[in-house]
């Protein structure tokens, strides 16, 4: 696997062609699952297909703060392991909807936080590149929405390794100090 900095290397083609085949990948990956799931900051919901007729009474369900377990009573597990995250129990629920979708929602304990994967032996997405759904961040007002999205960027760029937006903005206060103080040495100057 190659390093962030490899990727910074690239050109935007390079780039494209990368995440292209990231994308399929990690699709493929996801598609292979016994489960489709999305989420959001605050929560996951997880859908797995159960055969049509299935009952609520037929099923095992197990959600625990830090496990999950589905399957059919006195049958092999469908989905069984920890999560990758943990999350608030007494706000956790599942349904099943039509008798053929067992529907689980989770909500997360951490709400800044993308997970990677419901369950750690499963195969991870890239969170770096989740795109939240647009028209929730356009329902919140300007003051919010500012601060949204700085925690969005500030959090990639963490996980890339990579200056906050406050980290540079000091930079950038740095430079137009010393371009104005020529005549000081700034070369031991830490910024924190």
């Amino acid at each position: 696997m190659s390093s962030e900095n490899d990727y910074d290397k690239l050109t935007k083609e390079e780039r494209e062609a990368r995440d292209k085949v990231d994308r399929e990948r990690e699709e493929a990956e996801q598609a292979a699952l016994p489960y489709k799931w999305r989420q959001e900051l605050g929560e996951v919901d997880i859908t797995v297909p159960v055969p049509k007729g299935t009952r609520a009474r037929d099923l095992a369900v197990i959600i625990q703060k830090k496990k999950l377990s589905v399957g059919f009573k006195g049958q092999e597990k469908i989905m069984e392991g920890e999560l990758c995250r943990e999350i608030k129990l007494e706000d956790s629920t599942w349904t099943l909807e039509d008798q053929q979708s067992l529907l689980i929602h989770l909500e997360k304990l951490n709400k800044q936080q993308w997970w990677d994967n419901i369950l750690t032996h499963h195969p991870k997405i890239d969170t770096r590149k989740i795109q939240p759904e647009n028209s929730k961040l356009s329902d919140l007002d300007g003051e919010t929405r500012g601060m949204v999205e700085k925690m969005m960027f500030d959090n990639q760029q963490k996980q890339m390794g990579k200056p906050t937006s406050d980290e540079l903005k000091k930079m950038e206060a740095l430079k137009k100090f010393q371009a104005a103080h020529p005549e000081l040495d700034f070369s031991n100057a830490k910024i924190s």
